[in-house]
């Protein structure tokens, strides 16, 4: 059931004689404006104040009137499982209903690929893998179920889908996009109808988040947080578009960048976030800022008045200042008190927030419905994800035919140290902020695909390094890739070529003699074209998430080939930046990828 249909987790109030703004079957606007008139300053600086989970007890929710709590990566609770996640939502949400006005929280979470804070939760591709798909009703359905498993914890606030358009794989958010021409994060903008769904109907919705405004992929040399240096025309043409397609989907809110335009900070950019965003392209809903967004306005070490007064009056609405957030609501107190910052820009964020929060049906519904809860990694999701990795694989070689395997194949030799690591898989933002190597949370890795798939009357070996190998084996799959990142600690701005450990693996299948199939698990396009040569095929796979019997599918042909490059591949790192249309010679271009069908 929708969040504001089910009785689940209601909390029941005397109707007799209550304000407007208590009254479910009044206009939004009109209760709005009923609250927000009985609401002090000080309810008016809580309610734009988001605050990270570690940083706030729900005690200080209740006093300072907290608007929102996030969970950055990682921060989770103890222990890390769905019914924890929604006793720890619920009791913050009851924190924020003993406040004199009972106004309700946001939680936000990054959910980027699944609700990927939670152990157990499902993991679906990254965007670059869905960009590969070209196929925006099946982002809309991963929309959907992550909508779902966002629920199961109570949460109600995704900043997700990531919109930038990447323009030069340094970039440590690479994955995160869809691709590097504006069409293609356009078209998957359909993953917010799946997320926020209909108000009124048989589902959940989460409110989703249009990030970053704008043009975080078009920084200087794949710089995460830098410069983009372009023309208006040109940063209104190339990096624009996927925002206006969010707008007309209605999309809850927009997330600020942490990067510059031109040299200025986005966060303090009133011309962009307020003249543009808000006055000509009419976003109605919540503007918000990024992680401490306020410390990098001005290159401080730390945010001051100047900050706070130059983001706020930009147009921000919900200021994320995650541990400092006690001094931005007395700093944000005194620039008000003295005329600094308009109190008219007060009640416009607050006007914002709260309609959001009446539209999501927050005040009769604050608490988890735990009907979605049990849904959290369930096998309906997961059969979701194993599709949407088949979808997402991008064959680039395939000397001989030699893909989809033969079935029958009397013994397969498998290596790399991506082939039985959920966590190499998976990438950034899987329970922890930067990723890490090993069993994370729970799931099919791609040589359990691949032992799955082979049947029993085929031998599977496997070592991870390679050791082994011989004639006897009749193909040898490497499975090898990047180590997960996020961020800027993932940017790469100097080689972009395999690990040696990864090369090395390679090299002892190659010397076995037999054919070596190299399965790529990476966030981006990797500098391959000298090593190209000696493999017989290769295959994209991208960071595929928990569901590995997808990319497996795919190899043996029980699903089709049918992935196409969301990125130009570049011959060389030295090409950098190499995109579609610009006169260079890629090894693989835009769009590109080999087909074939699945098995009878």
């Amino acid at each position: 059931m929708d969040a504001i249909e089910n009785t689940a987790g209601s909390v029941p109030h005397d109707e007799t004689d209550a304000p407007l703004y208590r009254d479910p079957r009044a206009p939004v606007a009109a209760r709005v404006e009923d609250l927000l008139a009985r609401m002090s300053l000080d309810d008016k600086i809580g309610q734009m104040t988001q605050a990270e989970r570690l940083e706030a007890a729900p005690e200080d929710v209740t006093a300072h009137r907290l608007g929102s709590v996030l969970s950055g990566g990682g921060s989770v609770p103890s222990p890390n499982d769905p019914v924890t996640w929604a006793d720890m939502y619920d009791d913050f949400q009851r924190a924020a209903l003993a406040t004199p006005l009972g106004i309700p929280i946001l939680y936000g979470v990054d959910a980027v690929h699944g609700h990927g804070n939670v152990v157990g939760a499902t993991l679906f591709p990254h965007n670059i893998g869905l960009g590969a798909t070209r196929d925006p009703a099946l982002v809309r359905d991963i929309g959907a179920a992550v909508a779902e498993e966002v629920s199961g914890t109570g949460i109600t606030w995704n900043f997700a889908p990531c919109l930038g358009v990447v323009r030069n794989p340094r970039w440590g958010r690479t994955y995160e996009s869809f691709g590097e021409l504006p069409e293609l994060p356009t078209a998957m903008t359909s993953f917010i109808g799946g997320l926020q769904g209909p108000r009124v109907g048989p589902r959940p919705s989460v409110m989703a988040t249009a990030k970053h405004f704008v043009g975080d992929g078009g920084t200087k040399d794949g710089d995460d947080q830098g410069d983009t240096r372009l023309a208006e025309e040109e940063l209104r043409a190339l990096h624009l578009p996927p925002f206006l397609a969010a707008l007309e989907r209605g999309v809850g809110s927009v997330m600020i960048s942490h990067s510059s335009w031109n040299g200025l900070r986005l966060h303090g950019h009133r011309y962009l976030v307020t003249e543009v965003l808000k006055e000509e392209l009419g976003f109605s809903g919540i503007v918000v800022s990024d992680w401490n967004g306020l410390d990098m306005i001005y290159e401080a070490d730390a945010f001051g008045p100047a900050e706070v007064r130059a983001a706020v009056n930009a147009g921000i609405d919900m200021v994320m200042v995650p541990e400092e957030w006690r001094r931005f609501i007395e700093t944000l107190r005194a620039e008000v008190l003295a005329g600094r910052v308009p109190a008219a820009r007060i009640d416009d964020a607050n006007r914002r927030i709260l309609t959001k929060k009446f539209e999501q049906g927050l005040f009769e519904h604050p608490l988890t419905d735990r009907a979605y809860t049990g849904r959290i990694g369930g096998p309906e999701h997961r059969a979701l994800a194993r599709r949407a990795v088949a979808a997402s694989l991008v064959v680039l070689k395939n000397e001989g035919g030699l893909l989809p395997l033969a079935p029958g194949i009397d013994e397969i030799f498998v290596a790399g140290r991506s082939a039985h690591d959920i966590g190499m898989q998976c990438g950034g933002w899987t329970v922890s902020w930067q990723g890490e190597p090993g069993p994370v949370t729970a799931g099919t890795t791609i040589l359990d695909g691949i032992r799955a798939a082979a049947g029993p009357g085929t031998t599977v070996r496997y070592h991870p390094d390679g050791h082994g190998a011989g004639p006897s084996c009749k193909v040898a799959v490497a499975v090898v890739g990047e180590e997960p990142y996020a961020e800027d600690e993932g940017d790469r701005p100097a080689g972009m070529g395999l690990d040696p450990v990864d090369l090395d693996t390679i090299a002892r299948l190659r010397a076995a003699g037999v054919p070596v199939v190299v399965l790529l698990v990476s966030g981006r396009p990797l500098d391959i074209a000298a090593e190209l040569p000696g493999w017989d095929a290769l295959v994209a796979c991208w960071l595929p998430g928990t569901e590995g019997r997808g990319v497996a599918d795919v190899l043996f042909g029980a699903a089709a080939a049918t992935g196409r490059l969301p990125v130009t591949w570049m011959r060389s790192a030295d090409q950098l930046p190499i995109t579609h249309g610009d006169g260079q010679d890629p090894l693989f271009p835009y769009g590109f990828g080999l087909t074939y069908p699945a098995r009878p």
